[in-house]
């Protein structure tokens, strides 16, 4: 209904005019760095190659405490694991309908998405026409995104 609205799924639970797209939210699906401000946000800030999760403090008094004490209200910040980014970036990229664009991917992690994937279950899920890749992208079809958590358990190696 949407879709013929005019309002194509962009996203698996979101839908725009053409160009209309939410930035904002664009920027966490295609692996963006982001700051987290206020009690209980959640960042990504990039540094020197790599990827920082930060979370705020939960408890606004502790959070406001700690930004009058040390200048920032920062409870964790760790560095995230190679293997972990390439598996947030397919876990968020493949609810885009655009998909992961293989050059951004690149950029982000030093490998390609084939690197990242278990190539049995890539194979089986382009052959059943739930993936699709090319030269430049993977995407989840229509069928697989509807279907994403099994896609993304049947793609990502175990470990």
């Amino acid at each position: 209904m949407t879709a013929a609205a005019g309002l194509p799924a962009y996203e698996i639970s979101n839908h725009a005019k053409p160009g209309a797209e939410c930035r904002h939210n664009l920027i966490y699906w295609r692996g963006g760095a982001y700051v987290g401000v206020g009690p209980g946000a959640h960042g990504r800030i990039s540094a020197d190659g790599a990827v920082f999760p930060t979370h705020q403090i939960h408890d606004p008094a502790s959070w406001l405490a700690s930004v009058e004490k040390l200048g920032h209200g920062t409870g964790k910040r760790v560095r995230l694991a190679p293997e972990k980014r390439r598996e947030e970036l397919l876990l968020s990229g493949l609810r885009l309908a655009e998909g992961i664009s293989r050059a951004r991917f690149r950029a982000l992690t030093g490998a390609d998405v084939l690197a990242a994937v278990d190539r049995a279950g890539l194979a089986r899920l382009v052959d059943g026409d739930f993936l699709a890749l090319d030269d430049r992208t993977l995407r989840a079809t229509p069928a697989g995104r509807q279907r994403l958590n099994a896609v993304l358990a049947a793609l990502i190696p175990a470990r």
